[in-house]
């Protein structure tokens, strides 16, 4: 996809429930919308989050340094109110072909359905991007969550010791999924 063609990138979702949820690409007037998602993120939920989403500064600094290239992220909007972020993490070099997956959501949209909606949207923004294989690094003990993403092709490739430091400095393991999106076709 071309950058334009993200900049314009838009669907419609429907919840099972009936909310009518927009999914679009942010773009950097989204920062209030974002601080205002972010600042209901508790202690809990941040504890799990690789950056201080409470930090206004932050925001401001993804907002003014957006990069389709480097990282895409995709807004959940349920009118003006900004629901859920997921996002394409791009690799570089070696690893060009591999873009990682993030989700969140608010917790009123949790177990709705909409994190997979998000899912399936990267899916298909990474596949006609030529990305080759995604991946997600998730917490184990968010087992429905490792579960969502096996049902839409996800695999289980490792388990990453220790590899998550909680800002405590506590440490926990994580599976690391991956979807390859290239079918491999043995010629003969």
């Amino acid at each position: 996809m071309l950058q334009e063609q993200i900049k314009n990138y838009r669907e419609m979702v429907t919840l099972k429930d009936g909310t009518y949820i927009l999914l679009r690409a942010m773009t950097p007037p989204d920062k209030d919308g974002l601080i205002d998602m972010f600042s209901a993120v508790n202690q809990d939920d941040l504890r799990y989050m690789r950056h201080n989403v409470n930090d206004n500064k932050l925001i401001q600094r993804w907002c003014d340094e957006l990069d389709y290239t480097k990282v895409l992220p995709i807004l959940a909007l349920v009118k003006d109110r900004i629901v859920g972020n997921a996002s394409l993490h791009y690799s570089d070099g070696a690893e060009r072909h591999i873009a990682e997956v993030r989700i969140f959501l608010t917790k009123d949209f949790r177990k709705r359905g909409l994190g997979m909606k998000m899912l399936k949207a990267l899916i298909d923004v990474a596949r006609k991007q030529g990305v080759s294989i995604l991946t997600a690094k998730i917490i184990p003990e968010k087992s429905k969550v490792v579960k969502a993403f096996k049902e839409l092709g996800f695999k289980s490739s490792c388990l990453l010791d220790d590899y998550f430091m909680f800002p405590d400095g506590e440490t926990t393991d994580i599976v690391l999924l991956t979807l390859n999106l290239q079918q491999h076709i043995d010629e003969f």
